[in-house]
């Protein structure tokens, strides 16, 4: 189920965004980004309508995909 980010709080939204950068464990390259950094940057996806947050019933889990995944 997709979820419409626009309507979830500021903080609730940044600590989703915090989560999910957290769990990715990416690589980026020399020059490693601050959490800060890497948070902007998937906000930043989800105003260009990039990526998506979606929400599984079946294994009770958040996460953000590619909307062309959809």
């Amino acid at each position: 189920m997709e979820i419409p980010w626009q309507q979830l709080d500021a903080d609730t939204l940044t600590n989703i965004l915090e989560s999910f950068v957290l769990r990715e464990g990416t690589d980026y390259g020399e020059v490693e980004k601050s959490l800060a950094q890497k948070v902007a940057d998937v906000h930043a996806q989800l105003t260009r309508n990039e990526v998506v947050l979606v929400y599984s019933e079946l294994h009770e889990t958040l996460t953000i995909v590619p909307r062309q995944g959809r």
